[in-house]
């Protein structure tokens, strides 16, 4: 697992202040701060403090932070949109501090892809291992995700190549072995993969009909 306290960490907050701020939006600003000192207190790099606005994606892409730390209470939707916007593109763990203790928004916020969701606040003794937990999820989660991914390429590469095989037993009435050997031989000649090889084989036959 990555050194959680080597990471980048951007902070996503509600929007800015109104021109006359309720009692509600002066608590989120004090939130915020605490959330903000809580990190830096125990020892995180936190890059950057960003609104969670449209513009959110862009400043993400500029700066590539290695997590989002995203406060949200009463914005807590609309700032979860805009980030899972921002990661698109390139995942990133996501840890979401809220108030919200609403079952649903918590599994709605874990499906979009939030590492980890903490609906009591911010808990500033809890916060590096809330922080270290999430990167390790995240990573794990990668994992799954890339071996799936390889899984299902070398399923498709593996139908491709029987396929060109059977092009070959047709075609030039060869067996099973011979045309995968002729197969595996003109790969290694060309120094390509094989499912390369079997594709522009079966290019070439769809060409000629």
């Amino acid at each position: 697992m990555s050194n959680a306290q080597d990471l980048r960490l951007v902070i996503v907050l509600p929007v800015p202040l109104s021109v006359e701020p309720d009692d509600e939006e002066v608590a989120e600003v004090e939130r915020s701060r605490i959330l903000r000192m809580a990190l830096l207190e125990a020892g995180f790099n936190v890059v950057a403090t960003l609104p969670g606005d449209r513009f959110l994606p862009e400043r993400i892409a500029q700066i590539q932070p290695d997590m989002i730390v995203v406060d949200a209470e009463s914005q807590g939707r609309d700032i979860l949109e805009h980030v899972v916007m921002a990661t698109r593109e390139e995942r990133r763990p996501i840890v979401m501090f809220s108030d919200d203790e609403d079952t649903s928004h918590v599994r709605r916020a874990i499906a979009a892809g939030v590492s980890a969701y903490v609906a009591s606040g911010v808990p500033s003794e809890r916060i590096k291992p809330v922080i270290e937990v999430a990167m390790a999820r995240f990573e794990q989660e990668e994992k799954l995700r890339r071996e799936l991914a390889d899984a299902k390429n070398q399923l498709e590469e593996r139908k491709v190549v029987d396929r060109a095989k059977g092009l070959l037993m047709t075609r030039q009435g060869l067996s099973e072995q011979e045309a995968y050997a002729r197969l595996r031989k003109a790969a290694m000649d060309k120094g390509i993969k094989l499912s390369e090889v079997a594709q522009r084989l079966i290019d070439a036959a769809d060409l000629l009909g």
